[in-house]
């Protein structure tokens, strides 16, 4: 591939575009051998830190659509890995619970995307990847809670 012109390469946008295209294949690669999705960290994460969680719940922390999020609850559960039970409060509403398979393979899971990050950020020092880490959580926090003030939350 020829170098990008410089224009694009000074514009942080355009990096993060294209750093966010190899991340995502570096992932799916990673991944798909243990037929296992990003969403599924997602929410497998979600619900150890947080515990049980309506789907709703899930979908606004994981920032996924709530059809996306219905089917990537249903794949977990096929594998045993999530239950869903009516919400005693609201029982239009689902709770999802992690089950214990469901530990072990967010453990897996991450395991495997640590290795994915350590490719992705080769060429940067521990600190390095620390700051960047860092720098985009403030850039996503700040965006993030400015679109939560725009509709109102």
């Amino acid at each position: 591939m020829e170098t990008a012109p410089s224009r694009l390469r000074g514009k942080a946008s355009w990096l993060i575009n294209k750093t966010s295209l190899h991340a995502h294949r570096l992932i799916t690669e990673g991944l798909s051998p243990i037929d296992a999705r990003g969403y599924h960290f997602a929410i497998l994460a979600a619900l150890e830190e947080y515990g049980p969680a309506s789907q709703a719940s899930l979908s606004q922390r994981c920032g996924i659509d709530r059809s996306d999020t219905v089917a990537m609850v249903n794949e977990l559960a096929d594998q045993q890995l999530v239950l869903r039970a009516p919400d005693p409060d609201d029982r239009r509403r689902n709770v999802i619970t992690m089950t214990p398979e469901g530990r072990r393979r967010l453990d897996q899971l991450d395991a495997v995307l640590g290795e994915v990050q350590r490719d992705l950020l080769a060429p940067l020092s521990p600190a390095d990847r620390e700051r960047l880490v860092d720098l985009l959580g403030r850039v996503l926090d700040h965006h993030t809670c400015s679109a939560d003030r725009r509709v109102g939350r």
